[in-house]
């Protein structure tokens, strides 16, 4: 749908012509490549910057998500807190709070429409469970620190005023989250990154990243620092195939919907929204008046492969269709016009991380768990100060250099992320069935998980 209603090129640029040296090699044209050149050019102006995309940049997990610049890592505050202390994690999180701003800058002042609208995000409790975890979820985090003007609980009236969707006990509210198109925010950041002087080789698959070089099959590349910034298909690079888990995540799109409907369900400031189960869900009203709405569950495959097949799973995104008309039941007779999927990115420890070694001038970021499109932006600035040697508070907050473990080998690898899948979806019936916390079913997620 992102791309259908693209009005600009998505004709392929020129790919690599031969071996080519340069200061700054980015593999990979998504959001967090695209986002490290933008800022290493603002930064230094005379860097020699190229990126290298396999297919056309916003292809990946930046071109098919949600439309959701949430301000908000998938390892949360507890997570950085253990491995720095509660203040820096308290200053990481807000950074990426200011990363959803610092899109709606960008955009701004690169003339980039991309339908960007701060809006926050709505969770929706729809069970006694949901519920109760929200209340405990924003009580923890005004603990850690966080204010009510980033988050707070609302009454189910209150919830409701924002998105009227059935049978909502309560809700909670993040402020640090806005709605976009990512394709035209990604096309429109790509046209940026040239214009400062950048090179995009698109249709150019890079097979092996080392110290100083990039191997593909249009040629070598030689440089002094290499970003790999490949997220889920980091797993088709030598080497690499445990370091990032590849699971996908579908969507659906209706067509344009008439104000009556939102009349009756609300959205009417575009806050992104969603329930509290534990199978992801997502959704948005876009600028043109759809509902985009995508959701996990989609089955691993063995051996972390990657299949054009699974974007479009009929059974998956029956599912996430389902699951929207019944949280809004005015949308059983709405057409529904798109369905799409694609591989977001998960580390081993679920810790997004930012990494450079200035001694072999290997830089890298990613493993967003599918929150990737503000946290983007902030490593990629990061990487860009790293890399320049720029003073930022950005360069010492804990998420540089951040360890990442390698996932367990197959069939462990199967056998844990598939059984996680089944007793998560397992939890989420039982609770709407039963109004009551499925307790066994989330002690061996935990263990499933940590194992």
């Amino acid at each position: 749908m992102w791309l259908d209603t693209f009005e600009g090129s998505l004709e392929p640029r020129p790919p690599l012509p031969g071996d080519r040296d340069f200061d700054v090699v980015i593999v990979g044209g998504g959001f967090t490549g695209l986002w490290s050149a933008y800022y290493l050019l603002g930064l230094d102006p005379g860097l020699r910057v190229a990126v290298i995309e396999r297919q056309v940049c916003g292809f990946g997990a930046s071109g098919r998500n949600g439309g959701w610049a949430v301000g908000e890592l998938g390892a949360g505050i507890d997570r950085y807190a253990a491995l720095a202390d509660l203040p820096a994690s308290l200053r990481l999180a807000r950074a990426v709070f200011d990363s959803v701003d610092e899109i709606g800058r960008v955009a701004a002042a690169e003339s980039i429409e991309c339908g960007y609208h701060k809006g926050g995000w709505i969770r929706l409790a729809r069970n006694r469970p949901q519920a109760e975890r929200l209340a405990l979820k924003v009580q923890h985090d005004h603990g850690l620190g966080l204010t009510s003007d980033e988050i707070r609980l609302l009454s189910a009236a209150e919830a409701r005023g924002f998105a009227n969707a059935s049978d909502v006990r309560s809700g909670l509210f993040f402020s640090a989250c806005a709605a976009l198109n990512p394709v035209q925010l990604l096309r429109g950041l790509a046209e940026a990154v040239e214009r400062r002087g950048a090179a995009i080789y698109e249709l150019t698959a890079a097979d092996a990243v080392e110290q100083g070089r990039v191997s593909t099959d249009r040629g070598m590349v030689r440089a002094d620092v290499v970003i790999t910034a490949t997220e889920a298909y980091t797993r088709d690079l030598k080497g690499r195939r445990r370091q990032i888990l590849p699971v996908y995540s579908l969507m659906v799109a209706t067509e344009p919907l008439p104000q009556s409907l939102f009349d009756e369900i609300g959205l009417a400031d575009r806050p992104t929204f969603n329930d509290s189960r534990y199978m992801v869900t997502y959704g948005q009203r876009t600028a043109d008046d759809r509902i985009a709405f995508g959701g996990s569950g989609v089955p691993y495959l063995y051996g972390s492969r990657v299949s054009e097949a699974l974007e479009r799973h009929a059974r998956s995104h029956r599912r996430i269709r389902d699951a929207l008309v019944e949280m809004f039941p005015v949308l059983a007779q709405a057409r529904f016009t798109h369905r799409w999927g694609g591989v977001l990115g998960i580390s081993r420890s679920w810790t997004p991380f930012v990494n450079y070694d200035r001694s072999t001038g290997r830089a890298e970021a990613g493993g967003y768990v599918g929150e990737g499109v503000a946290p983007s932006n902030l490593a990629g600035r990061t990487l860009a100060e790293l890399i320049t040697g720029s003073e930022s508070e950005r360069v010492e907050l804990p998420w540089v250099g951040a360890s990442q473990r390698r996932w367990a080998p197959e069939p462990l690898r199967w056998l844990g992320v598939r059984g996680s899948r089944a007793v998560l979806a397992r939890a989420d019936s039982y609770e709407y069935r039963t109004d009551r916390e499925a307790a066994a079913a989330l002690a061996l997620y935990r263990k499933l998980r940590h194992g």
